[in-house]
C-alpha cells in the first residue's frame, strides 16, 4: 500500500499541492499536518509511522518535508526500513527499498540533500535571531501591536462596574475592542501590584 505524508511549517501555508502530488502518485492514504519540521512530536507523522505495515511504501514529496535535521531524517528512514517499509521521495527521485542493497551514490545524495535542508533551517533561525536583536537595538516592538491604553482603562472601568452595568467580560471585550485575554492580564497585573 502507498501511504503519503504531507507537511507545511505554518498554518497559513497550503498543503493542497503536496496532497495532489501524493494522490497522483497513487497514495491510498495520506497523513497531512501543519507543523515545524524541527519538531519531533508531529502527531500526523507519528500516526503515519504507526499505521505503516511491512511491504508498504511511505511516500513524501520532498526530503525536507519529512525532517529538517539530518539525524532525524536518517533515523526515520532507518526505522521504516527495519520495519519492512520502503521509503520514496518524489522530487528527488530517491527510493529506499527493503529487499535491495541501497546504492551508495543514492545514500550520499540523500544525506547531502538532507544536510542542505538542515543548513537552510539553521540559516533561517540565525537570520531571525539577528533580525530580532537588530530590531531590539533600534527600539522596535516585536510581536503583536500593543493595545490602546484608553481602551484598556475603559474596559477595566466597565469590568469594575459590572455589578451595576450587568456586562460580562465578553460584552466588555466586544464594546471596547480589548481582547478578553488583555482584560484578564491587566486585572492580574493590578492585583499583583496591590499585594506586592
Amino acid at each position: 500500500m502507498l501511504i503519503g505524508y504531507a507537511r507545511v511549517s505554518t498554518d497559513d501555508q497550503d498543503l493542497s499541492l503536496q496532497i495532489e502530488k501524493l494522490k497522483e502518485y497513487g497514495c491510498q492514504k495520506i497523513f497531512a499536518e501543519k507543523q515545524s519540521g524541527n519538531k519531533s512530536d508531529r502527531p500526523e507523522l507519528l500516526k503515519a509511522l504507526d499505521y505503516l505495515r511491512e511491504g508498504d511504501t511511505f511516500v513524501v514529496c520532498k526530503i525536507d518535508r519529512l525532517a529538517r535535521s539530518i539525524i532525524d531524517l536518517n533515523n526515520i528512514v532507518q526505522e521504516l526500513i527495519n520495519k519492512g517499509v520502503n521509503v520514496r521521495f518524489l522530487k528527488e527521485n530517491i527510493e529506499f527499498q527493503v529487499n535491495e542493497k541501497n546504492n551508495p551514490l543514492q545514500a550520499l545524495l540523500f544525506n547531502i540533500l538532507g544536510s542542505f535542508a538542515q543548513f537552510e533551517r539553521d540559516i533561517i533561525v540565525e537570520r531571525t535571531k539577528e533580525g530580532r536583536e537588530r530590531a531590539k537595538r533600534q527600539g522596535k516592538h516585536l510581536g503583536r501591536p500593543g493595545q490602546d491604553k484608553k481602551k484598556i482603562e475603559r474596559a477595566l472601568k466597565l469590568y469594575h462596574e459590572r455589578e451595576t452595568n450587568g456586562m460580562s467580560v465578553n460584552d466588555i471585550s466586544k464594546l471596547t475592542g480589548v481582547p478578553r485575554s488583555t482584560i484578564y492580564y491587566e486585572l492580574k497585573k493590578s492585583a499583583e501590584k496591590l499585594y506586592n
